[in-house]
């Protein structure tokens, strides 16, 4: 705030979006949650719908939570107007019209980069709800692999992996489950939505999943057959897969170079495969810097930073063959430390076989 010389911090979750306002009060933002914050005096926040009122008010400790009426920008106007506001910072998506309405009355210096600044490096605290959420996307795996048998459906795949940890407060971040024929291979990567395929013998089953602890999500990412031994193709997809996996985090440190992991993760291009999901990207809070292809499928330019300490991310070499046909998932989230990087999972690795 200094920096930005601004007066007042908005903070916004708007129509479902956005999780700043979790992160400071502890409150999701169902649907509408507008924070005022200053140093040194009590946050204010509105949010919607009424029956949501009550429990935001017991989450959102020290803060006073007001219900919005459906026109909780006007009522946030309206307050920081009462504070004498002049030069607003904004922390989150809020819709252009309301932006509009802000601007009316108070300079607006938007600040999302500077929040992702603040999330890339985790607290132990943060660390610590991390781990929850791993624990939870492991046990989500596990159901998976000890129950997936032909002639269940990619939906109810979905559904034995929600199983695992909904009982046990977990949410669901993403499930994403792709389920083709080894033999003829027609998916590269898992889709984000299931169909109604039923799995078969000789089938590959790969996979992403997050499971959520509140705001903090682990992501462990799989592959497995179903009743039959991998294919001689599948079986260098994931060794592949595997090889990249151990090259990436071996170079990952505090101060490492985005061209140092991109050059490690080269063996996937050597062995004439490439990759069609992200090779690597934060997480933890938010999809975050850096988010990296490989050799072969850059995500763009190479971000202008380095690892730091404390720092989560996932990697995922979803190794793919060069027509797109055939793919692998592999990987998960870890921890930057200063000399390496820490499992946060305890999923074991490998390529196994169900059914």
């Amino acid at each position: 705030m200094e920096k930005a010389d601004v007066d007042h911090l908005l903070i916004v979750t708007d129509h479902r979006a956005g999780n700043a306002p979790q992160w400071v009060t502890g409150w999701p933002g169902t649907v509408e949650a507008y924070v005022v914050f200053k140093p040194g005096e009590r946050m204010t926040m509105h949010v919607e719908w009424f029956n949501h009122f009550p429990l935001a008010k017991r989450i959102a400790k020290d803060v006073d939570v007001r219900w919005g009426e459906h026109r909780g920008i006007q009522k946030t106007i309206e307050e920081l107007k009462r504070r004498g506001a002049k030069r607003v910072g904004l922390m989150g998506p809020l819709l252009t019209g309301k932006v509009r309405q802000l601007e009316q009355l108070f300079q607006v210096v938007v600040l999302d980069q500077e929040y992702v600044r603040l999330r890339l490096i985790k607290s132990e605290e943060e660390i610590d709800w991390l781990r929850i959420g791993a624990a939870f996307s492991d046990a989500g795996f596990q159901e998976l692999l000890q129950n997936a048998r032909p002639g269940l459906t990619e939906r109810e795949f979905g559904n034995l992996v929600e199983r695992a940890y909904v009982g046990q407060g977990g949410t669901t971040f993403i499930h994403f489950i792709g389920v083709t024929s080894m033999a003829d291979p027609h998916i590269c990567v898992p889709p984000q939505f299931a169909s109604s395929r039923k799995a078969k013998t000789g089938d590959v089953v790969f996979c992403e999943l997050s499971a959520t602890f509140w705001d903090y999500s682990g992501q462990v990412l799989r592959s497995f057959t179903v009743g039959a031994d991998p294919t001689p193709l599948y079986r260098d997809l994931h060794a592949t897969a595997e090889a990249a996996f151990d090259a990436v985090t071996s170079v990952i440190c505090h101060g490492t170079t985005m061209q140092e992991i991109v050059d490690a993760a080269g063996v996937i291009e050597d062995r004439g495969f490439t990759v069609y999901d992200d090779l690597l990207h934060g997480f933890g809070g938010g999809y975050f810097p850096p988010i990296l292809g490989s050799r072969s499928r850059p995500a763009g330019p190479l971000p202008q930073m380095t690892l730091e300490e404390n720092m989560t991310v996932v990697v995922q070499p979803n190794v793919v063959t060069p027509d797109h046909k055939a793919g692998v998932q592999v990987g998960e989230l870890v921890r930057v430390t200063k000399t390496g990087f820490e499992r946060l999972h305890s999923a074991p690795r490998g390529f196994f076989r169900a059914g």
